[in-house]
């Protein structure tokens, strides 16, 4: 009977901290000063994408901790506060309204993934919270007129997709319905599809039938039926784009190849191009993935000062990577928004200084422009490729050689 009690007992404390585990680590999380600028981060920690969260994570926080090491903001010291949510929109939901309620953060920053961001986005309407820097270029978040309480660091995947599908008309020689896409089966594998079809529409493609659409589920692993939509296709697509998470989309890649897949592959920036590499290793040469930021190894000055300011939060544990460096961009818009202000953060003064921002820069050679009208700041796209397990930067020029 005791040994049945227990079993029943750790069967629901399992379910209890599957559905609430943002709640459950705030009380831990949650280590502010109580005169703390306090930011909040829904985000992924656990599950599939979790490397995707930690790293945007971890960018956001080298920024402030670089902050906080030069006195925060008029003595302030800025703090994040992140709970997880899995990539789960019903996890969403609970944290955002947590922290917006009980943690009473200034701003959401950084959430990771369309999916939840569809979800956070109508909250933080509601409650007069701006939602910053979410990673995800999803049109739903890019409306004209823009709203005034969601703003973004990242081009879209509409100019990721362009630009792909632009380099492969142009440059690669090939026509309209010689593509084929590979997407996330929700709102995120949606925006890229669609994108990536406008784009073909305006090089002349007329029947969206021809263009061979394979899908899998959102966070799982199950990307067999959708290969086998690609290796049933006749003729055999010339290049994949593919519109998924890393792990996902390193096995598709992974599986093509063994099956005799010999397209061209390219990916939108949520795949990770560090972790596709990491992942594929040689497997991996040739996939072009496009990028919302420099090269992590670039000597523009916001990427050297990203490697320092991420040097000293991991004490020298950490490697330069995509996703983090997107992160502490966000956070270095922050905080210049912050540091403009003549009296003391609140959510909707935040709001008004980044648009008072115009165009700006964080260094020479990467400028960005906010505004009351323009609430994306950049609308750079830039392509890399893997070599040998390493993420190279890449121009479209060379595309036909691939």
């Amino acid at each position: 009977m005791k040994r049945r009690f227990t079993r029943i007992f750790f069967s629901i404390t399992i379910i209890f901290c599957t559905l609430l585990p943002g709640i459950l680590s705030a009380a831990t999380a949650d280590e502010c000063s109580s005169d703390a600028l306090r930011f909040g981060m829904s985000t992924a920690l656990t599950g599939p994408i979790s490397r995707l969260g930690l790293l945007m994570q971890m960018g956001v926080e080298a920024a402030f901790n670089e902050q906080n090491i030069k006195g925060g903001i008029r003595g302030r010291d800025l703090c994040l506060i992140t709970l997880d949510d899995g990539y789960e929109p019903e996890r969403t939901v609970p944290n955002i309204r947590h922290l917006i309620q009980q943690e009473k953060v200034l701003a959401l920053i950084g959430n990771v993934g369309t999916p939840t961001a569809v979800v956070a986005a109508p909250i933080c309407r509601q409650m007069r919270t701006l939602l910053f820097g979410a990673y995800t270029g999803a049109g739903i978040l890019r409306r004209i007129p823009p709203d005034r309480y969601i703003i973004n660091y990242r081009a879209s995947y509409a100019e990721e997709t362009e630009a792909m599908v632009n380099a492969l008309i142009v440059q690669g020689g090939l026509k309209p319905e010689e593509l084929a896409f590979f997407t996330q089966r929700d709102a995120f594998g949606d925006a890229g599809f669609s994108s990536g079809m406008k784009a073909l529409k305006r090089h002349g493609l007329k029947d969206g039938r021809l263009i061979i659409h394979a899908r899998y589920e959102r966070n799982t692993s199950a990307v067999e039926n959708g290969l086998a939509t690609i290796l049933l296709a006749d003729p055999a697509p010339k290049a994949i784009i593919m519109v998924g998470a890393y792990g996902p989309c390193s096995k598709f890649v992974q599986l093509a190849r063994e099956n005799g897949v010999k397209s061209k592959i390219l990916a939108v920036s949520f795949v990770s191009a560090t972790l596709v590499a990491e992942e594929l290793k040689e497997v991996g040469n040739g996939i072009i993935i496009t990028e919302v930021v420099p090269h992590y190894q670039s000597t523009l000055p916001v990427v050297q000062d990203f490697r320092k300011a991420l040097w000293i939060l991991s004490n020298q544990r950490e490697s330069a990577s995509f996703g983090a460096l997107e992160g502490y961009i966000v956070g270095r818009i922050l905080i210049k928004s912050l540091q403009s202000l003549p009296e003391e953060p609140s959510r909707e003064n935040i709001i008004n200084a980044l648009e008072a921002l115009r165009r700006f820069n964080l260094g020479a050679g990467f400028n960005l422009h906010l505004s009351g009208s323009q609430h994306q700041a950049s609308n750079m796209v830039w392509p890399t490729v893997i070599r040998n397990g390493q993420v190279m930067p890449f121009k479209w020029r060379d595309l036909a050689d691939q």
